[in-house]
């Protein structure tokens, strides 16, 4: 059975000024966000990880910079760059203010009903769903006992965790996903359980024991 850590990238300089940034280059960790991926080194430790997967944007590698660092001989296999993790593409709305959006006609639509929407130039919720999922599905039917570590952002490991509950599209935006936080899943293709959701405080060896 795979063991699926998802792991939000730590509070970054958008997060802190309440901008939505979507794919825009050298968005890095806010002083807050350094502070979280120092304390990310203890909450991993004592868990022997296979494989870390990562969004190729700046802010998720930041994050996993000083586990990465501390890591000398370990069972870890790979690290690689996943663009099927990557944050949404926003298009027109990326670099603006949440406070913004949120009185543009289509925030309604983002909020009630994102399976209609696709952002001007820029993703729709359906293509990040399918990318995402299958990314995810492909981890779920590998074999043997691995744990995949993957580092992403907030609306990337909400459609993930709503497909694989089994929820709507439409009712991803009832979960909320915190900087620095693990959901877990555990099991294959057929059947999986969620572990954790959505934590910040607790040690991985903790959640998956």
């Amino acid at each position: 059975m795979s063991t699926i850590i998802l792991l939000r990238h730590a509070h970054s300089h958008a997060n802190k000024n309440g901008i939505l940034a979507g794919r825009m280059p050298g968005i890095r960790l806010s002083s807050i966000g350094k502070s979280e991926s120092l304390k990310l080194v203890e909450r991993l430790s004592d868990t022997e990880i296979n494989y870390i997967h990562s969004s190729p944007l700046e802010r998720c590698i930041q994050t996993i910079d000083p586990y990465l660092n501390t890591l000398g001989k370990s069972n870890l296999q790979e690290f690689c760059l996943e663009d099927r993790i990557i944050e949404m593409d926003y298009g027109r709305w990326s670099g603006r203010k949440l406070s913004a959006l949120a009185r543009e006609p289509l925030w309604r639509e983002v909020q009630t009903n994102p399976s209609k929407v696709t952002f001007p130039e820029g993703e729709s919720f359906k293509k990040m769903q399918k990318r995402s999922l299958a990314f995810v599905q492909e981890l779920l039917s590998r074999k043997g006992n691995e744990k995949h570590l993957v580092i992403t952002h907030g609306d990337v490991i909400k459609v993930i965790t709503a497909s694989l509950l089994g929820m709507k599209l439409d009712n991803f935006q009832k979960l909320v996903v915190d900087p620095a936080s693990f959901t877990v899943f555990k099991g294959n293709l057929e059947k999986h359980n969620m572990l954790a959701f959505n934590d910040t405080e607790s040690t991985l060896k903790s959640l998956i024991a």
